[in-house]
């Protein structure tokens, strides 16, 4: 439990519980560094820490769902992987759901299809394959407010992070059934396996069943993702495309589950990189009063 909360200290929980206390924040030129908010909110840290403990200690499944809100600014603390975060994203002026849907691979699309995505957002395979082993659902193909709790089905986002988190039926359904139009599953899943999904996720009905995505340590923050994969459980058609769709790809989940430390040092330099994508800074868009809605 420790080491969930340690990776989700998320700053956008400041202002949606404690907004009045880091409002007065001010944006000190165009750049993210991590101590934004030292003058303008010093107990930034403390708030954060208090009540994500709180939220994950309640529901261990929210700390999947904040992961998906790693475009807001956070906090990350020891326990698990540790990085220094740059800080002093401001809030965008709106958000396309149409661009969403257009820009976010979905849980079958072809590990090409997946790369190219990653790609024209400045990120490449090996920050695919790490930001994979971790982030349920998050989306560097948004622009997100930073405040602002997108309610969007982040489950049907492709890119694994999937060590902590469940996905829905409907999206691994057609790898039961039906992978390529032919009637038959995908053997690329280990039967065993496949067999205990249908028993829950059946061909018509359960759609908003949950599932783990991985089911070895669903609460932990380790490797067995990439474990899984190995052993041919990954849930989701984009898990196991990893190991058996790209020989760069396939390299790396076999280094990140023999190693651990690895994993984790990857996954911290992709979540930086990835947190840096096209920031709004400066004067740009604006510091949400109300986390849900632009300011009027």
């Amino acid at each position: 439990m420790a080491q969930l909360i340690s990776v989700v200290l998320v700053l956008g929980l400041v202002f949606l519980a404690f907004s009045p206390i880091c409002f007065c924040g001010k944006t000190n030129g165009g750049y993210l560094y991590p101590q934004f908010y030292d003058r303008s909110c010093p107990k930034a840290r403390e708030i954060v820490h208090s009540i994500v403990a709180k939220a994950v200690a309640k529901e261990a499944r929210m700390a999947a769902s904040l992961l998906r809100l790693h475009f807001h600014d956070c906090f990350v603390k020891t326990g698990g992987p540790s990085w220094e975060v740059p800080l002093g994203r401001r809030d965008s002026r709106g958000a396309s759901l149409s661009g969403s849907n257009n820009n976010i691979p979905a849980p079958n699309n072809t590990f090409q299809t997946i790369l190219t995505k990653f790609k024209l957002k400045g990120l490449n395979v090996v920050d695919l394959v790490a930001l994979s082993g971790k982030l349920t659902r998050l989306s560097p193909f948004i622009e997100f407010p930073e405040t602002m709790n997108m309610v969007l089905s982040f489950e049907d986002f492709c890119s694994g992070s999937h060590t902590i988190g469940n996905a829905r039926c409907t999206s691994f359904r057609q790898r039961l059934y039906n992978q390529s139009g032919n009637g038959k599953p995908d053997y690329s899943l280990q039967q065993s396996f496949a067999a205990q999904l249908r028993t829950r996720c059946p061909r018509s009905g359960g759609d908003q069943n949950l599932f783990f995505l991985d089911f070895a340590s669903p609460k932990k923050f380790d490797n067995s993702y990439f474990k899984n994969i190995l052993a041919s459980k990954g849930l989701l058609s984009s898990d196991q495309v990893l190991l058996t769709k790209n020989e760069a790809s396939m390299e790396l989940v076999k280094k990140y589950a023999e190693s651990n430390e690895l994993f984790f040092e990857q996954f911290s330099k992709s979540m930086v990189k990835m947190g840096n994508i096209s920031p709004l800074t400066g004067s740009r868009g604006e510091i949400r009063k109300g986390c849900r809605k632009i300011n009027s």
